[in-house]
């Protein structure tokens, strides 16, 4: 399939991008950040708190990032102190799900649209999907036409739609067990396969990795479900699932593990564009700006923080193809 875009989506997704690779800066969290900083303080965060925060990882970090990914709730003075030379993106959908249901439908923000992430100076849409493949299927046709409509309203605006599918099972409450880990590659292609179909409109996938590294020969600590092998084809499949750009998310593991897990990728045969990593560059910032206040922080984030996005940009360097070779 060739992959067309418009001179406006473009010079987007060169914005977000550095020679077609996007190394982007991920704090779109809510709901996980609050849970975050409520770990270290017994009051609940406040606005003020979760805003400064998020400033002060922006302020700190895109110089050194091709793009951040922000929410509109929280990320919007974050968004107005990030590097000239990095690209915004902002997140579309309310934070969560319905955990009384398998069902995890999708939700918009109420007040706003991909006209108004347009307007506040976004150079893409974001919109995180649950996705079980293998799911109810009404469910899933309503999840389907909610990405059309999103797809839609992006082409309208003539704006980049990057799509981040999560994948579960309905069936498995854990998606860190070793029976969650044993369909995950399937799950993750398969997801990849549906939402690459054109009548989504989606220009980028944001995507899990295929495999959980930590049951994976020579990386895992106990116990062992794969073969680096059999690892190595759930990448070479998940390539071929899309013909569309697609980048990793850190899902929270460790920096370390993030940076082996996108060599081992790349060795594999995956040709994925790069990443939008967010706690494995940042996390460790929270508890210094709880315990120790935000002068503390930046001197984490200028020091630690800076340590972990420059050793993900030498192993993006290495590892990661360009958006441009896929359209």
């Amino acid at each position: 399939m060739t992959i067309t875009l418009t001179e406006n989506k473009r010079k987007s997704m060169e914005k977000l991008s550095v020679d077609g690779v996007i190394s982007a800066l991920a704090f779109d969290q809510r709901g996980a950040l609050k849970r975050m900083m409520a770990q270290h303080q017994t009051e609940e965060p406040t606005v003020e708190q979760i805003e400064e925060l998020k400033s002060l990882v922006s302020e700190e970090l895109t110089p050194f990032a091709s793009s951040i990914l922000l929410d509109p709730e929280y990320g919007l003075p974050a968004s107005r102190v990030r590097s000239e030379e990095a690209g915004l993106l902002l997140a579309y959908e309310k934070t969560g799900y319905d955990a009384t249901t398998t069902s995890r439908l999708p939700d918009c923000l109420d007040v706003w649209s991909a006209k108004r992430i347009k307007e506040a100076g976004a150079e893409a849409v974001k919109f995180l999907l649950y996705y079980d493949v293998d799911g109810d299927k009404d469910v899933n046709e309503q999840k389907k036409a909610y990405i059309e409509r999103i797809g839609s309203e992006c082409q309208a605006e003539d704006i980049p739609f990057y799509l981040e599918i999560l994948t579960y099972d309905e069936k498995i409450s854990d998606n860190a067990s070793p029976e969650f880990a044993k369909v995950k590659a399937h799950k993750v292609n398969e997801a990849m396969k549906v939402f690459s179909e054109e009548r989504f409109g989606v220009d980028v996938l944001k995507v899990e990795v295929p495999v959980n590294m930590k049951f994976v020969e020579g990386f895992a600590e106990g116990e062992v479900l794969f073969t680096k092998e059999e690892a190595a084809q759930a990448f070479r499949d998940q390539e071929a699932s899309t013909d569309l750009p697609y980048i990793y998310l850190s899902a929270g593991v460790s920096a370390k593990l993030f940076q082996d897990t996108l060599e081992f990728a790349a060795e594999s045969g995956a040709k994925f564009n790069g990443v939008l990593c967010g706690r494995a560059t940042w996390a460790g910032s929270v508890k210094v700006y709880i315990e120790e206040g935000p002068e503390a922080a930046r001197e984490w984030l200028r020091t630690e923080g800076f340590k972990n996005i420059e050793e993900l940009n030498k192993v993006l360097d290495k590892t990661a193809s360009p958006w441009t070779e896929k359209i």
